[in-house]
Formats: structure tokens, sequence, C-alpha cells
């Protein structure tokens, strides 16, 4: 049974647009227009101060457009992203792009967006707007079908982009006509006054003050949010009263600020000043995260004497209440989140109150011992759950690197947080973030350490998951000697089996042999499954199916296969069924090797592994055309040709995967012919990953799959 929450991010063609978590009030004018840029230019930037309410509107449009784009709308949020150099990584990330090969970012994207009829939004580019504009240049340039949105306090300041300002909501008195009761402002105010007090409703005797409170907020839809939320403990007219004595406060104290700038800064600092002391603290401090964040997290990154422990939970509860955090239940829990303006106000406090660096600190240590901890689990029953959340985490393991990166004295803490992370660069599809961040924390620790040769076989290992064995084979090699020079016997032993994934990869089959089995050899008693001992176990089945020596190898399967069942591990099995296949094809047991295929696919589903998908898909192919089946293999070898084109270097570069590669495509050929080939091939072009997937599963009638 195909499990519709396993299909990771990316594959899916429709896009990956964020639902709408609130109603959608007003705008109509505003949408009209937008959709009409839209269809007219290539790229639309919106703009407006912040809380205007870009990103909402935006979300809004796409949404109602999002039946016009064939292959999908694509969301990239761009708001907590520090690096500039990672502006074109985090695009390819939304949108669900595995390229894990050497290739530079914008070719792999630009290629993956190719002919794709598609809309991608980019959501807040003010910080980072030189890399946004080269990037969207060269996709435009490179992709005749794309359309970009992009929401920025600034313009991009390309000759072609179109520039939409989005204004404040219309207020009482901008149309004389107009009735207050429909004025959109005051729409706003209602609809969240009554999502924050259900008994709430626009009166005769409550409009006047309720008119006067959305003037005086100037339409910004943050300012009125906010001033909704106060209802749960004042009057409007309490509520008009204390933000007019604020404003006086205020006047004249930013002869700089626009004024409506003024008039967000004073609703915010306004809700800020209602908070009490321990919940202004608290937001402070919660700004260090990126992204959503987990209640736990918040507990020990903000935790202290003056915040304790045990009263976070009614403090985060106290700001969900007042609008200030969002809260996002889902199937993997409950996380929470700072909406960006409010954000950047919490950690302008941060830095007044002298506490950034010392609660930045103890973000790293919260995602240094969550790294920690998933490295220990992940080969255990709760794989599935550690590569979701690791996932989700993405966003503030970023932000802890940076800072383990950048501040002094904490580089080693970085070399530690990427070893642990292992797994997440090669299992969970950040292959080519992982050998970014370890080539630089290597390059900022260059002295010979356990920390150090730890990095050196995980790049080893990133490398090999590129395709890169010339590379890998390198940082094996000098993590064997580093090793050797600091007594570290396991860093050798794992060095052993990365030279050996090396060799393997370059099609030295017996060096391959003899450091696999070396490192199968010392790691045999070790409890530790993963990467050493499993991922060599199969690995070695391979050598020995090329040698032809089939029950060797598929005994080692078996007995692999027998501890993953033990254990829970999942994403080493789901390659032990792909090499069982690999195994049994060549042995001549055709329908064997289509069972334990399919097995391998219906596993990787659970897991972002595009690569490891593709390598099964590649056996798969070999196996319909033993089967007889010709036409659906060259509908494999269609969509492979072109998925790859997205994820890497195809075959991963393998002269044993090469080799197989082009002895079906032969044997297709020679059966249906060239004519019948191609349009079987054409078919199979037209298919995403999913659907090919499906195809081998024999879940998707491949003529039903391709359109007349």
């Amino acid at each position: 049974m195909r499990l519709l929450m396993a299909t990771p991010t990316g594959w899916r063609r429709e896009g990956n647009l964020p639902a709408e978590l609130t109603s959608f009030v007003g705008r109509t004018r505003l949408l009209a227009n937008l959709k009409r840029h839209l269809s007219e230019s290539r790229l639309v930037t919106v703009t407006g101060i912040g809380g205007v309410g870009k990103s909402r509107t935006v979300l809004r449009l796409a949404h109602q457009v999002r039946a016009q784009y064939p292959d999908g709308v694509w969301f990239a949020d761009l708001a907590r992203l520090q690096d500039a150099g990672m502006v074109k990584h985090a695009i390819s990330s939304a949108l669900g792009i595995a390229d894990q090969s050497q290739r530079a970012e914008s070719e792999s994207l630009s290629e993956w967006v190719g002919e794709r009829d598609m809309l991608l939004i980019i959501d807040t580019c003010e910080h980072l707007v030189q890399g946004c504009a080269e990037l969207i240049h060269e996709l435009l340039e490179a992709a005749p079908h794309l359309k970009v949105l992009a929401t920025s306090r600034q313009s991009l300041n390309l000759p072609y982009e179109h520039v939409v300002p989005v204004p404040p909501l219309l207020v009482p008195g901008d149309d004389p006509e107009e009735s207050l009761f429909t004025n959109e402002s005051v729409q706003l105010f209602a609809a969240r006054a009554g999502a924050s007090v259900p008994a709430f409703a626009l009166e005769d005797d409550s409009i006047g003050a309720v008119a006067e409170l959305c003037r005086r907020l100037d339409g910004i839809p943050l300012a009125i949010e906010l001033a909704a939320v106060r209802l749960r403990a004042l009057s409007v007219e309490q509520i008009l009263g204390l933000l007019a004595d604020r404003f006086s406060l205020l006047a004249g104290a930013s002869r700089t600020a626009l004024p409506r700038h003024q008039t967000l800064r004073a609703a915010i600092g306004w809700s800020h000043e209602l908070c009490e002391p321990a919940e202004r603290l608290l937001w402070a401090r919660l700004s260090v995260f990126a992204g959503d964040f987990e209640l736990d997290a918040a507990r020990f990154v903000c935790a202290d004497g003056r915040l304790p422990s045990e009263e976070i939970t009614d403090l985060v509860a106290g700001l969900v209440e007042k609008s200030i955090l969002l809260i996002r239940s889902n199937h993997a829990g409950v996380r929470y989140k700072l909406i960006d303006t409010l954000a950047e106000y919490g950690e302008e406090w941060l830095d007044k109150l002298g506490q950034a660096e010392q609660i930045r600190q103890r973000h790293l240590d919260y995602y240094l011992s969550l790294a920690q901890r998933s490295e220990d689990a992940w080969s255990g029953p709760r794989q599935i759950y550690w590569f979701v959340r690791m996932r989700q985490e993405h966003d503030n393991v970023r932000v802890a690197l940076e800072h383990a990166l950048n501040a002094p004295g904490r580089t080693t803490q970085a070399l530690t947080l990427l070893s642990s992370l292992w797994f997440m660069w090669v299992c969970c599809g950040f292959a080519r973030e992982g050998r970014l961040y370890l080539e630089r924390a290597l390059q900022a620790n260059p002295d010979v350490s356990k920390e150090r040769c730890k990095a050196l076989w995980v790049l080893s290992y990133v490398k090999s998951a590129q395709g890169d064995s010339a590379g890998a084979l390198k940082a094996a090699e000098m993590c064997s000697n580093e090793a050797v020079q600091v007594g570290d016997s396991r860093a050798v032993i794992l060095a052993s089996k990365m030279q050996g994934t090396a060799a393997l990869l370059q099609g030295d089959l017996q060096k391959a042999s003899a450091l696999l089995g070396v490192a199968i050899e010392f790691n045999t008693s070790n409890k530790e499954l993963n990467p050493g001992l499993l991922p060599a176990i199969v690995e070695l089945s391979i050598v020995l199916t090329a040698q032809g020596e089939f029950y060797e190898a598929e005994s080692l399967l078996q007995d692999c296969l027998q501890v993953c069942r033990e254990r829970g591990e999942l994403w080493v099995s789901s390659y032990a069924q792909w090499c069982m296949s690999f195994t049994r094809l060549a042995a001549g047991r055709a329908d064997d090797a289509l069972q334990s295929a399919r097995e391998g696919l219906r596993i990787k589903r659970h897991f972002h592994d595009t690569l490891g998908t593709l390598v099964a898909l590649e056996t798969t192919a070999r196996i319909f055309t033993a089967l007889d089946e010709p036409t659906k293999a060259a509908r494999l070898l269609g969509a492979l040709q072109q998925n790859w084109k997205s994820a890497g270097l195809p075959q991963l570069g393998s002269p044993l995967l090469s080799d197989d590669h082009n002895a079906c495509v032969r044997d297709c050929v020679r059966r249906i012919g060239e004519l019948a080939y191609k349009k079987a091939y054409e078919e199979g072009a037209r298919l995403d990953l999913d659907e090919a997937s499906d195809v081998a599963l024999g879940e998707l009638d491949p003529d039903a799959s391709v359109e007349d």
C-alpha cells in the first residue's frame, strides 16, 4: 500500500505551496492587478513595508492561479537565510531538487526548471537582493516557461521586472461612498477579533471606534491583527485609548522613519509592552530560531534563572494567544514560529539586552546535542522519525552552523555538528550542502584532531554520494593518514570503508573487495551498523555479483536484511533489496529480482533518496527487459535519462552501472526497433520520478500516464 506521507518533497508535480492558515480579507483590486501583471510579465516583484501583507497576498494569489501552471507553483522562503552564498541552494532545497553532483548550483537549477511550465515564488528577498537578482536572471534566461513572483521591501532592479507595491488596506474614509461595515481594514479587524473572541461582532455602537482604530493603524494588516488580539482583555475603546497614548509618546521619536514604518513599530512596540516581562524576554530569545521550532528547543535555549524551564510552556502559550507566535500542528507534532517582522523586533531587543551571543551559543548547543542524539538513533526503529525531524530542523541547523563557523573558538563545534549529521547529508538529500559546509569547516580547522578525522571520512562519504570517486578517495586517504597520527582506530576503519566505496565507483573490484572486507571484519563486533558495517556488506555484495559469485552475494545480503529487520533499519535495507535484485537478475532469476527491486522502491518512499531511487530504477529497467517487457523498460530509460539531469552524475559515474545501462538500451532497441523504442522513451521522459516509480511498481499504467 502506498504511503502518501512518505512521498518526498520535490516529487509532487503540483508544487509545494503552503496552506493558507488564516482567512484572507480584501485586496480584490490588488489581486486582480497582480494576476494581470503576472500574465504579461515573467518577473513580478511585490514590494512594501514589513507587515503590510506582501507574503500573505502572494500566497492568496498563488492559490488562485495554481491551476494555470501544469508543473506546479513552488515556494521558497528566504526570510531567515543569513549567507548570501546559500541562496541558490536554499531555492534548490525548496524545489526538492536532489542534485548532489559537483555541478554549479545554478546549472542544476536551470536544468531542473528547463522546459517546465511553473511559477516560482521567492519570498523575502530584501536582505539578499543581489544574489536573488542574479539567480532569477539566470533562471529566466534558461527556462522559457518559468515565471517568478518575488516579495521584497525593495525592487530587484532587473530591467524586465514589473514592480507592484502592496499598499496598506483601505481605511474608513478613503472611499466616501463606502460603508464602514464593508471597509477592508474593518473587515480584517472583525475577522481576527472573531477568531480571538468568538462573541465579537461589529455593531452600530462599536463601529465608530473600530473605524478610528483602523485609521490610526494606517490599514497595516499586521498592526490590525496585533490590535485585534487585545480584545481578549480590553474593549475596542480601551484599545484605541491605549494606542493613542502610545502614539503620543512616540511622536517625533524618529524623524527619518516613514510614517507607516512608525505606525507598525508603534503597534509592535505596544504589543511588546502589553506582554508580561517574562513574555517579552522569551520573545527576544526566541528570535534566534530560524523557521519553526519545537517546545523542547525553546525550553533548552531560552530557559535560565530568569526564565525557569517549567514556565516556558505557559509563556509560549501566552505568546500564541497574543499572536506573537504562530502554531503549526501536523502528523509530526506541534511547532511554533515567530512572524518575520516580530522576529526582527525580538532580535533588536536581544542585542539591547546583551544576551545575543549567550542565546545563540545555547541554540548551537541544542542542535549539536540533537544532531548527536539523531546520529545515535539513526539505525534504529525510529529512523523515519529522525529523517522527518532533521529535515524540519534544516533551517535551524544552518543557523547553528553559521554561528559555529563565525564565532571565535567555536569552529571545532562546527566539525562535530557537521560530522554527527553524516546521515542528513547522505541519506536526506543534502549532499551538496554537506560538502560545502564540511570543506569550509575543515579549512577553518587545519590542525590534526579526532574531530577533523571524522569530518574527513564523512566528506569522503558525501563525495561518493555525488559520484565524485576521486575526491572521495582523496578525503578517505587523508583521513586514514591523520587518524594514524592521533591514534583514532575507528576513523582508520571507516576510512578503509570509504576507500572501498570509492574503488567500487571507479570499477576497481579487486581493491574494493579488499578494503570493504577489512571494514566488515573490523566492524563485525561493533554495535554500530552505520555507516561502516551494513553499507560495506551491501557494497561487497555488488563486487561479488560482478565477479559471478551469486550465492555468496545473496547470503551476505540475507544476513544484512536480517540485521536490518531486527534493528528496524530501513534506509540500508532499501539498498540491500536493490542489490538483491541486482544479484538475482545476474543469476537469471528475473521474477525474484523484480520482487526485490519493488520492495526496495517501496521502502525508499519513506526517504528523499532520489539517487537511490534512480539506481534502483536502472536495475528495474533491465529486469523488465529480461521479463520480455522491453517497451516498459524503454519508458523507464526515458524517465531515467530525464531525471538524472536534475539529480547529478548519471549512474553516479560508475562504469559498472553505466555498462548495464548501455546494454539495456541496446537490448530494448534490438527487441522493438528504433522507432518503437524512441516513442516509448519519449513517453517515459514525461514522467517525474514518483510516476516512474509507480510504473516500476506496477501501480501506474504507462499508457494512461502519458498525454494524448
